[in-house]
């Protein structure tokens, strides 16, 4: 079952190690692998994607993803923090609890904590460091698993920079709440003799007080964030054309964050309020991210890459967990459902009344996850006959864990008073792991305007839970996924494109040794696309079934260890469009009035669904049945901008919408017991409401290495619900500003 790191290096070095013959072209530098970077040019690919550079997410000062995501359509981000730190990412209708049915790269490398084992995790790559994002929506079955019946996201990193002497950019700015944003880097790529060296370093720092405040203690909910990064390039002289990439970066994060919500009617009055049980609440990680990558390209038709990766991902989130009975009162044991009972309620607030006296319960969740693997592909240029030909084909070799630890400490509540607490024993949580070795091949086939891109994915999963009692789970499975795509060229600016795809995403061990299938969809994309000097627009229609459904575990499974199970089916269609326009630029003015507009209608429902497999307590699926609405997918998602752009002036207003979601698979306020066997009310439930929001930003250049830069967020102050789960109601951000400067030379 266990995979040896020394073996997968040993295989990888193999593979790094061949003679290739020598090239003349060793001089160009190779461009860095991207997803979207496997065609010449995203206008060109068979599926739908959006690719957003730092240039679009920076100037406005965005540090959450929810915010950057908004040009994307068919994206959409549940914040639950209001501060992005523990994102649920979902495209085109699927769900997106914990971002778990979407692949989640950083520089062509798996980011999740422990992608197979347990995808669940609360690791996600900070964006605001970020240099581009990179969003595939129909085409990314094949090249990159194992999660696609969502997609895949690719964050790249800041890349080295190509001249010499070296670059500086630092960014530096001080807002609302104690907000404080930095990040600096220094890089350059000199040449000698024996080649090409390149060298990056980077330091991203965040900081804030947090908007959230703690009854009776005034401890606010704000976060820390430190991430280093080292990079190195070598580029040798001589023959081959070849580059080697050297990565170390790492993540130390700390939050003092809750899982647990407010009753609805407390939110209203304050939307800014915690409960004095939430007081002990204390998420840490630490993350560490390695690889080195090795790219050649022998002649103009071959390129190959490999890349040896590391990954480790270690977090403890003590957090209240739950309510007992200490005075003889029937309280409710989940926070979610507490929040709906005047005793229970009562406990979590601290109340001062004798007859509401209890006892709560934290859990330290102490979580330790590994992932490492090595990946290479070979690309091929040829032509036969009257078809040129871009086969591409790939293998990864993977292994990743999961394990933890439990430990509950109960706090007694008489007459408003909170106790210190008594820990119990610290208790297993179960230790689940996975091999996985994955093939694909890809072709593209061009015929003079059209090109047609089949490929196909395997997966082999070697998989093992080992529950908390210690008893051994072994269990294998296969993945297969893949499709179709084509782009016709109606001319050199406009383009018809498309395909059909299945995707699929995996269950952890101990939901496959419990029985759970692989979810898997069908989806099926027609868009249009064109551009020119000015502007560019893209307007597509997408159809999606998906088949025994993952449910969610969100509010039932808090060590995150439990089976995953199936529930049934959905299925997913709307319309698509993005449009960019620089009015400024098209009549030939000395400033730039760049505009955009995206917009996204989705119908997204239950079909086919199983609610007893669902689960009625407490989970983001509980109570749905056949024609309900999946939670939090909204019907609109509507972004819009204006820009203003001269040497020294840069400045933008954007508007953001999503319309109204439900909060469970029950899509109703409050769940009755009305003998359908829906589970307790549970404030999960419930509408989230739509939201408009209306961010400014603007810079002024002083130098032509420093330039001034501010902004204000959520301009109008709108505060609303933006979510139910974990467990409870909470409120977005309310209006926040910052003031800083940017130096790059």
């Amino acid at each position: 079952m266990r995979l040896p790191l020394l073996t997968i290096l040993a295989a990888a070095a193999l593979v790094q190690a061949q003679t290739i013959a020598p090239s003349p072209s060793a001089t160009a530098q190779l461009a860095p692998l991207t997803v979207t970077g496997i065609a010449p040019d995203a206008f060109l690919l068979p599926g739908s994607a959006t690719v957003l550079s730092a240039d679009d997410f920076r100037q406005r000062g965005y540090l959450n993803l929810t915010r950057v995501a908004a040009q994307a359509p068919g994206v959409f981000v549940r914040d639950e923090d209001g501060f992005g730190n523990f994102p649920n990412l979902s495209i085109r209708g699927v769900d997106g609890t914990r971002s778990t049915k979407v692949t989640l790269m950083e520089d062509g490398i798996l980011m999740a904590p422990s992608p197979y084992s347990s995808p669940n995790a609360y690791f996600f790559p900070k964006v605001a460091r970020m240099s581009a994002v990179e969003f595939l929506k129909g085409s990314s079955q094949v090249l990159y698993g194992p999660h696609t019946t969502g997609g895949a996201v690719n964050f790249l990193s800041t890349q080295i920079p190509t001249g010499d002497p070296p670059s500086v950019f630092s960014r530096l700015t001080y807002g609302t709440f104690g907000t404080f944003f930095n990040q600096t880097w220094v890089g350059a790529t000199e040449s000698t003799e024996s080649g090409r060296f390149g060298y990056l370093v980077e330091y991203h720092r965040q900081h804030t007080d947090g908007f959230r405040v703690v009854d009776g203690v005034g401890r606010r909910s704000g976060y820390e964030l430190s991430e280093p990064m080292l990079k190195l390039s070598w580029e040798p002289s001589g023959g081959l054309r070849q580059k080697f990439e050297f990565k170390l970066g790492g993540t130390e994060f700390g939050a003092d964050e809750s899982y647990a919500g407010v009753a609805e009617a407390d939110l209203l009055t304050n939307p800014d309020r915690r409960y004095a049980s939430s007081q002990f609440d204390r998420h840490e990680a630490r993350q560490r991210r390695t690889h080195l990558k090795w790219t050649a390209e022998p002649d103009a038709s071959l390129r190959l890459e490999s890349a040896l990766y590391y990954n480790r991902f270690n977090r403890v989130w003590d957090r209240l967990d739950g309510l007992t009975t200490t005075t003889g009162a029937a309280l409710r044991a989940n926070v979610a459902e507490a929040l709906m009972d005047p005793a229970s309620l009562a406990v979590l607030r601290g109340d001062l009344n004798p007859a509401n006296d209890g006892s709560f319960f934290t859990n330290a969740a102490r979580r330790a996850h590994e992932a490492y693997g090595w990946q290479g592909s070979l690309t091929k240029r040829f032509k036969a006959g009257e078809v040129r030909h871009e086969l591409t084909t790939g293998l990864r070799v993977h292994r990743d864990t999961a394990g933890g630890t439990n430990r509950r400490t109960n706090h007694a509540v008489v007459d408003g008073v909170i106790g210190a607490g008594v820990s119990d024993p610290t208790t297993g949580a179960g230790f689940q792991e996975t091999v996985a070795a994955a093939y694909f091949v890809e072709d593209s086939m061009k015929f003079g305007a059209l090109t047609l891109r089949p490929g196909i994915r395997y997966e082999s999963l070697d998989m093992a839970n080992t529950t908390a009692a210690g008893a051994y789970q072994p269990v294998d499975t296969e993945l297969v996924s893949g499709g179709l795509g084509f782009t016709f060229e109606l001319s050199r600016s406009d383009a018809l494109f498309g395909g059909v795809y299945r995707g699929t995403a995996a269950a952890n061990p101990s939901g496959y040794f419990a029985g759970t299938r692989t979810e898997s969809s069908l989806g099926k994309e027609l868009g249009f696309r064109r551009r020119d000097a000015s502007s560019s627009w893209e307007l597509m229609a997408f159809h999606t079934d998906f088949d025994d459904l993952i449910a969610p575990l969100v509010g039932i499974d808090a060590g995150g260890l439990l089976p995953s199970r199936n529930g049934g089916g959905a299925v997913s269609y709307g319309l698509e469009a993005l449009a960019r326009y620089d009015h400024g630029k098209a009549s030939g003015w000395t400033f730039g009035l760049p505009v955009y507009v995206s917009a996204t209608w989705t119908h997204a429902r239950f079909a086919g669904i199983d609610g007893a497999r669902l689960g009625n307590g407490a989970g983001v699926f509980a109570g749905g049945r056949d024609g309900n609405e999946i939670p939090y997918v909204p019907e609109w998602k509507l972004a819009a901008g204006i820009g203003f752009e001269t040497a020294d002036w840069n400045g933008s207003v954007d508007l953001s919408y999503a319309s109204a979601t439900w909060g469970t698979g029950y899509n109703g306020d409050v769940r009755q017991a009305d003998g359908g066997g829906v589970g307790n009310p549970s404030a999960m439930d419930g509408r989230v409401p739509g939201l408009l929001t209306v961010d400014l930003n603007l810079s002024h250049r002083i130098t032509k290495a420093f330039k001034v830069v501010g902004g204000v967020q959520n301009v109008f102050d709108r505060r609303e619900i933006i979510g139910r789960a974990p467990l409870g109601p909470r409120a977005n951000a309310p209006r926040t500003a910052f003031f800083g400067g940017e130096l790059k030379f």
